[in-house]
């Protein structure tokens, strides 16, 4: 049995410059929905730190409201560390979740925090087991 499936189109940009042959520019997205620029000359936001990013956002936001959080603002700063040799994959994670809203205090936070990174965020979790993965977070 096929599990939930999801398919995106992903274009080179050949117009990027770079060059005669273009540079690493690359338009995605899924079909019929607005495309995205990710740049693998990393001079643009690297996708996988957004995609991990917003996933554990996302979770953290319904956890939050479960938790019946008058949630008003969330912001997620994500740094990665890589490897020098190829290849440069991510050896370390390290986000910063500043939250804020009515009935949140650290304990609620860093619960939906953990269980947004040891459990739900398909993102996270579909990277290697050896990345190291930490968290602050701030309440305001």
């Amino acid at each position: 049995m096929a599990g939930d499936i999801r398919e995106i189109t992903m274009r080179w940009r050949a117009d990027a410059g770079a060059g005669a042959g273009g540079g690493l520019l690359f338009e995605a997205g899924a079909p019929g929905r607005p495309s995205v620029l990710v740049d693998g000359d990393g001079r643009l936001a690297q996708m996988l730190l957004v995609a991990a990013a917003t996933c554990s956002a996302s979770d953290v936001v319904l956890i939050l409201q479960k938790q019946r959080v008058g949630l008003e603002a969330l912001e997620v700063a994500l740094r990665g560390t890589r490897r020098e040799e190829q290849p440069r994959r991510y050896t370390a994670l390290h986000f910063v979740f500043t939250i804020s809203g009515v009935g949140v205090d650290e304990t609620k936070a860093r619960r939906a925090i953990d269980l947004s990174l040891e459990k739900y965020c398909s993102v996270v979790a579909s990277l290697a087991s050896d990345i190291h993965v930490t968290y602050d977070v701030a309440l305001r």
